[in-house]
């Protein structure tokens, strides 16, 4: 599982088919999927996916909060 402070990915498995997550930590007790994709054949194609999903996620986040703080 990668991790930072407020984006992480989460693997699952189920049946031996993975799920991808990127997850985004609302609170101390909850965590909201922002981002998902299912049916890796295994856990490396299924981390490769989660990194590159949440990179570009927090870059995506990164344009919009700059564009939002413009507005202000």
């Amino acid at each position: 599982m990668a991790s930072s402070t407020k984006y992480s990915v989460i693997l699952e498995e189920d049946e031996n088919i993975w799920t991808s997550n990127v997850v985004r930590r609302a609170s101390r007790k909850e965590l909201i999927v922002s981002k998902t994709e299912t049916g890796f054949k295994t856990e490396e194609e299924a981390q490769a996916w989660g990194d590159e999903a949440l990179k570009e996620f927090v870059e995506q986040q990164g344009t919009r909060n700059k564009r939002h703080n413009e507005k202000r």
